[in-house]
């Protein structure tokens, strides 16, 4: 485990060789206990003050059988280079002065009032990984189900359909998170994480829109990032899950302990990195339920991963990312 965390550092490693006064790395543990996910993210500095480049693998050298006194013709390795853009995630947060020092600790009185904002950037982090579109927003960056939304696509044997045809579907998502599969980028020479300053006592005017001034206490969070996915091989998709036709008793709709096996056999090397499951509440609530009704008690356990007790399929951890809530389109 303890390769594993120097190879994949999450962001909590990041911070603390970037932090040593701690500011950074105490936020960084907030938001790992809101937001299960974060505990598995690679984190990578960018090669690009605005990204990262990198080159993928598009096709392998083939070697030819060679007869005694005969040539054969030299091959070649096909590759191409993916610039991958970073996006800036930026907030403000500001705090009545005159309320902050009636508690008679302003600081944990305004980091308590400001959990409102970390939880913002939380969810709408986690939303982008899975959800960011830049053809859509320009300004964020691309997550993973623009990259696997096409049954037709290169990448579509790793995109596995579940059936359902409705507008109320729901995706489990496999990742293996390393620094040659999937990884959140920072840009070059910048910071890893949710940066936090303290602006101080500042004067806000207008603040009641008749003129009026009052004396707040400003602080502004800062995230730069993005996603880069090297090699798709090590994501899967399990798509267009019907959730209106999910059973206990698996009569009707996905078998969702099924889906996840094909899944897993699908992903090129499990082992490569960080891997873990990903879903949605209520598709992991169906999956425990399906379990004890039908499922074998070896397939799924509770197993420690990183000191804690979650739920694991084949050992690899199984995520409730609330994120993944949303209802989805129809994956064709």
């Amino acid at each position: 485990m303890a390769t594993l965390a120097t190879t994949n550092p999450t962001l909590a490693d990041v911070a603390k060789t970037l932090d040593p006064c701690g500011s950074v790395a105490k936020i960084i543990e907030i938001l790992n206990q809101r937001n299960e996910i974060l505990d598995d993210l690679t984190w990578t500095e960018g090669n690009l003050p605005t990204g990262h480049r990198t080159t993928i693998r598009t096709g392998l050298p083939e070697p030819s059988f060679r007869k005694l006194y005969r040539g054969i013709q030299p091959s070649k390795a096909e590759s191409a280079q993916v610039t991958e853009d970073t996006a800036m995630l930026e907030d403000y947060a500001e705090i009545d002065k005159a309320l902050a020092d009636l508690n008679g600790n302003t600081a944990d009185f305004r980091l308590a009032e400001e959990m409102a904002h970390i939880e913002g950037f939380d969810q709408k982090v986690t939303r982008s990984v899975f959800y960011g579109d830049q053809s859509v927003t320009p300004e964020s960056f691309t997550g993973l189900a623009p990259r696997f939304n096409d049954l037709s696509a290169p990448n579509a044997e790793n995109i596995i359909n579940a059936g359902g045809t409705g507008s109320d579907n729901a995706s489990i998502w496999i990742v293996v998170w390393d620094k040659l599969a999937t990884q959140m980028i920072y840009p070059k020479g910048g910071k890893s994480g949710l940066q936090h300053n303290d602006k101080g006592q500042i004067t806000i005017e207008d603040v009641d829109g008749n003129g009026g001034r009052m004396e707040a206490y400003r602080s502004h969070y800062r995230w730069d990032l993005g996603l880069c996915v090297k090699d798709w091989r090590q994501v899967v998709r399990i798509c267009n899950i019907d959730k209106s036709e999910l059973t206990a008793d698996q009569s009707s709709g996905a078998k969702l302990t099924d889906l996840i096996i094909q899944g897993l056999e699908q992903i090129h090397n499990i082992n490569a990195g960080r891997a873990a499951i990903y879903m949605p509440r209520a598709i992991r609530s169906m999956l425990r339920r399906q379990m004890v009704e039908k499922v074998a008690s070896s397939t799924l356990a509770m197993d420690e991963v990183f000191g804690k007790k979650v739920m694991t399929c084949d050992g690899v951890p199984v995520r409730r990312v609330d994120a993944l809530a949303a209802d989805e389109a129809r994956v064709l």
